[in-house]
Order: C-alpha cells, then structure tokens, then sequence
C-alpha cells in the first residue's frame, strides 16, 4: 500500500481519491490546501489524519509515499519540483507542465532522487484503450483519423462576463488544446507514435489562449484531425478510418465503446468491455504497479508518451502565439 497526499480540493481531486481507494494500492493520508478550512473539510470527508496549508511542511512528511497534484496548471512545476525533491513519487494531472523545459528538469529532478514523476492522464492506461491498440491492425493500412473532444464549459460563460477563468487563461497556462485536447492527442501518441508534422488553427480568445482549435498532425499515410473546444459542444464519435475496416470510438476518455466495421462485409462488432464507472481507477493501478515493482520499462513508455505529448502543443501553441507566463 502506498501512502498518499494530494495538492488541490477540486472535483478532480475528489474523483482520483475515490479511484485510488477502489484499487486497493493507494491510501489516502494528507491533504494540502492554500485555505485551512477546504484542507480540513476534504481530509474529514476522506478520513485523512493529516492536512496542510504549508506545501513544504507537507512535503518533508515521512507520512506520504507519494502526492498527487491538481492544482493550477502554471504551478504543477514549482510544486512537483518541491515533492520530487522530498524524495516523493509524483502525480501530476494534465496537462503535466507548461513547458518541455520543465518537463525535462523535472524529470531529471525525479531521476536524481530515486522517485517516479507521471502525468495523470486517464484515458491511456484503461482496458479499452488496451483493447484498441491490440486490434489496431485489423483495420489495415490507416488513411485517416478524426478525434474530436468537444465540450462547453460553464466557466465560459464567466468569461463573457468579463471574468477570466484559470482555464481561458494565459497566466494560468489555460487553453482548450492543454485542457482537453490533450486526451485525443495521447490517444493518437499510444497509437500512432510522433507525428512527422504539426499544423494547430484556434480560435483566440481575448485573454490570449485557444478557446477552440483543429489540430492536424501528419503521419507518413494518413493525417490524424484533432478538435477541441470548450466554447461549444460536440457528441461526435471518434473514428479510425483504415483500408480494412473502421473503428469507432464513444469517446477519446474514457474510451466507453469501440465498434469495428469491416470495409467489405459491414459487419458491425463491439470490442470494448464494460469499465469501471471510476474510471481513473485504471491509472491508480499502473501507476501503483510501477512504484511497487521498479517497473522502469513501462515508466520510460509513459515518460516518452509525455514528451512527445508536450512538444506538440508547445509547438501549436508556438505557431500560434499563444504564449503562456511561464514562457516570458
């Protein structure tokens, strides 16, 4: 059993504790908050014996194993940076970092102090996606692929009142692209590796970041089209078009079902399994596993997936402009 804490109060943070109390690996033992009263009200609600509102305090516990962080997304570095430095394995929720820099100091970082560093990202590491990549080829030759998260949010209509949301923020390293775009980029990196080339057309928002943008990448046979928004709503399947046959997709996360139809004889036939409804359950797992066995071949796959993941949206971001304060 790994010993936990977590840094955030958010309804993220809620859900990754429920799943870790479901795989039976993680037990929850502090919670950090900026405000006393948020720390104490979650560890009570959670039986956690110990809470801070001191980061630094927390991090040199010998009560936690491991942390992980959903706070905003321009701190995620300087406070990964603190636990890894503690000598704590960390867990950082998407998007991971702002930067590749940071990425690549932070792992550094986790490597000099004997612990693991993982982005927390949900989609990859459930049965379905497992089921996906093994029957990828049954598709044949790959000619195209459409992978769309469309979804509105209520804090946009904050921003139309005038208010600026961490998410639609340039400050907070915000964006459609980092936010939810992220979850069909690392479904198209597990499956289809580094694309050759990368091509990121956004709707600007007036705080300087992506409300919406089409993200093209492009494979030696085929293109990949990413969408993303969080300024309008979409219940588009995802689809894997190949010459053999075509895969469809509920979801890009957390992958719900998958229907393959035979180019030929257009026969329909589902492949995906019924999965937990606490579906980070599945990263709560691997990522224990990993800890607990020093399985370092899987968490150089991961790492590399993250990489890749990262220099992506760094470079869409970049054609675009759109630069966030840990940047300047």
């Amino acid at each position: 059993m790994i010993n936990f804490g977590t840094v955030g109060t958010g309804w993220i943070t809620e859900s990754f504790i429920k799943a870790a109390e479901l795989s039976g690996q993680l037990q929850l033992t502090s919670v950090y908050s900026r405000t006393e009263d948020k720390a104490k009200q979650l560890a009570d609600t959670y039986n956690a014996p110990y809470f801070y509102t001191d980061i630094e305090e927390m991090a040199k516990s010998s009560e936690i194993q491991a942390v992980y962080i959903a706070s905003p997304n321009s701190v995620h570095f300087e406070q990964t940076l603190t636990f890894l430095k503690n000598k704590k394995h960390v867990i950082c929720e998407k998007p991971i970092f702002s930067t590749s820099a940071e990425l690549h100091t932070a792992y550094q970082t986790a490597e000099e102090n004997g612990v693991y560093l993982f982005e927390a990202i949900r989609n990859i590491h459930t049965p379905n996606f497992k089921i996906l990549k093994d029957n990828l080829q049954r598709a044949g030759k790959l000619r195209s692929t459409i992978l769309p998260y469309i979804q509105y949010s209520s804090r946009y209509d904050l921003f139309l009142q005038g208010e600026e949301p961490n998410i639609f923020s340039a400050q907070y390293s915000g964006g459609a692209l980092v936010d939810l775009g992220v979850y069909p980029l690392y479904l198209a990196v597990g499956l289809f590796g580094a694309p050759k080339q990368v091509n990121y057309h956004p709707v600007v928002l007036r705080s300087g970041v992506d409300g919406s943008g089409t993200l093209v990448l492009t494979y030696d046979d085929f293109i990949c089209t990413i969408l993303c928004s969080k300024i309008s709503h979409s219940e588009l399947p995802c689809e894997i078009h190949g010459e053999g046959g075509t895969f469809f997709l509920e979801d890009a996360a957390p992958i719900s079902t998958i229907t393959f139809v035979d180019n030929r004889g257009k026969e329909r036939e589902t492949i995906s399994v019924t999965q937990e409804e606490e579906n980070m359950v599945y990263e709560c797992e691997n990522i224990a596993k990993i800890i607990e066995t020093k399985n370092d071949q899987e968490y150089l796959r991961l790492k590399n997936w993250s990489e890749i993941v990262l220099q992506i949206t760094e470079e869409a971001r970049k054609q675009n402009k759109i630069l966030f304060a840990a940047e300047k």
